[in-house]
């Protein structure tokens, strides 16, 4: 239920793609809480509807969209759905994204490399394309894009992964560089092993069911040795669309527990 605290996003509305997945459901759920309208956008409507009860229970407004975030078409769409819905977008969470399959480059499928680059990275440039015009029309916005500790490091086997998540980093700072002095800052956060369904599944391959034990093991890779949760990064997400955050532009910031600052693991 919505709480009397903090309610510091009343009055702005907030885009969240990738809403039907768990790091976009916990920040829509972060963004709600503190009095954001949101339009959640995702192309599994149906994930979209089940997802829509727990965040419009915070007391806000809260709209969805399906829509494929790799087609220009489709990105226009969901950008003028929010502005009928909320008369003004003031942030954008560009989190959309696919992990694609595993294979070395030599083996790695053209198709699909094609397939992840857009979902992962055409769907970035698209999301800003359309709505920094809006923020810039009516005086500014904030937007934040969803990178990973792959846009740091070489990760074996997922070529196409590592080059949008790379991407997606110096799309950031260039769109930082462009609208910083026009009133839009653009930031990017960088994740590392997030306690999702997916990541369950991938685990309960690799350590023959036993789900626990694969986040023990996984989770020492980040001096906190542990893995993280999606409203974490939901947290980190909201301060930088916040106006506490008026002086963060261009930034890339781990959410990792530590995974980038050390090779000991």
């Amino acid at each position: 239920m919505a709480t009397q605290t903090n309610r510091d996003f009343e009055g702005r509305a907030i885009i969240v793609t990738g809403a039907a997945g768990s790091i976009g459901h916990a920040t829509a759920c972060v963004l709600a809480e503190r009095g954001a309208d949101i339009l959640l956008v995702d192309i599994d409507g149906e994930g979209l509807e089940a997802r829509r009860a727990a965040v419009a229970a915070y007391g806000t407004r809260v709209e969805t969209f399906r829509a494929d975030v790799s087609r220009s078409e489709e990105v226009k769409a969901y950008v003028a759905a929010a502005q009928r819905a909320f008369g003004r977008i003031d942030g954008l969470f560009n989190n959309a994204g696919r992990e694609g399959k595993v294979a070395s480059v030599e083996e790695y499928d053209e198709a699909e490399f094609d397939r992840i680059i857009a979902n992962n990275l055409r769907s970035i440039f698209l999301g800003m394309r359309h709505v920094i015009p809006v923020m810039l029309a009516q005086g500014g916005g904030a937007i934040v894009n969803t990178g990973s500790i792959a846009s740091e490091r070489g990760l074996a086997g997922a070529c196409a992964y590592n080059a949008s998540k790379h991407g997606v980093i110096g799309l950031t700072r260039t769109a930082a560089a462009d609208v910083g002095p026009r009133g839009v800052r653009v930031n990017a956060v960088m994740p590392g092993v997030i306690d999702t369904p997916l990541l369950e599944k991938m685990l309960g391959t690799l350590f023959n069911g036993d789900i626990e034990l694969g986040k023990r093991t996984l989770g020492k890779v980040a001096p906190q040795e542990r893995i993280g949760q999606p409203r974490e990064i939901g947290e980190v997400v909201a301060f930088l669309l916040s106006p506490a955050a008026s002086f963060v532009n261009g930034a890339a910031w781990a959410v990792d527990g530590g995974a980038l600052c050390t090779i000991r693991h």
